[in-house]
C-alpha cells in the first residue's frame, strides 16, 4: 500500500520552503515494521517508494508541484538504477539527500541517497517526464514554468554514460 499519510506530511512540511530548482531537499524518516522484508532488511520495493517521497518534497520544494497544477501536467519516472549498499534496518532512522542535477531535451535527471550517519546506504539515478495530453513536455518549458532558467548545467559524465547505455539496451526486451 502507498504511504498516504506520509505523502500528505511530506507535501504539508515542504509548502512554505522553496529551493532552487539545483539545490538538495533533505528529509528525515524512519524504516517502520511495515517498511521490512522478511530478511529484516528495508524492503528494496519500498526503498523507491520512499524514494518518491523525497522527490515530493524536492517537487513541492521546488514549485514543480504548483507547475504541474497550474498546467495540468503529469510526471512519470521514465527510469531509474538503484545501488544498494547498506542495511536499514526496523527503526533505524535515515537521511535522505534528493536532487535534480540537469536535464536534456525529453527527461529531467535527478538523484537521491540515504544515508545513516556518514554511511550512504543506497543511491538511486533517474530520469522523469513530465506529460501532457499531447505528450512529453519539454523540460526546458517546464523549468521556465517554474520560474528557473531553463539552460540545464551540463549533466556529469556518469549520468551521460548512463544515459547512452540505457539507449543500447533493446527495447521491447528480447525473451
Amino acid at each position: 500500500m502507498y504511504p498516504i499519510i506520509r505523502m500528505a506530511k511530506a507535501i504539508f512540511a515542504n509548502r512554505k520552503a522553496p529551493m532552487g530548482i539545483l539545490e538538495t531537499h533533505v528529509s528525515q524518516h524512519i524504516a517502520w515494521p511495515w517498511d521490512i522484508d522478511p530478511w529484516k532488511d528495508l524492503n528494496n520495493g519500498r526503498t523507491l517508494t520512499l524514494f518518491d517521497l523525497g522527490r515530493i518534497g524536492l517537487a513541492q520544494r521546488s514549485g514543480l508541484n504548483a507547475a504541474l497544477m497550474r498546467n495540468r501536467w503529469g510526471i512519470v519516472v521514465a527510469g531509474n538504477t538503484t545501488r544498494y549498499r547498506k542495511r536499514i534496518t526496523m527503526m533505524q532512522r535515515f537521511e535522505m539527500r534528493s536532487r535534480c542535477i540537469g536535464w536534456d531535451k525529453r527527461f529531467v535527471y535527478m538523484e537521491q541517497a540515504m544515508w545513516r550517519g556518514g554511511d550512504c546506504c543506497n543511491h538511486i539515478l533517474l530520469r522523469g517526464a513530465v506529460t501532457s495530453k499531447a505528450g512529453i513536455v519539454p523540460p526546458e518549458q517546464v523549468v521556465a514554468a517554474m520560474g528557473f532558467d531553463p539552460v540545464s548545467p551540463e549533466l556529469p559524465d556518469w549520468v551521460a554514460h548512463w544515459i547512452a547505455a540505457d539507449h543500447e539496451r533493446p527495447w521491447p526486451p528480447q525473451f
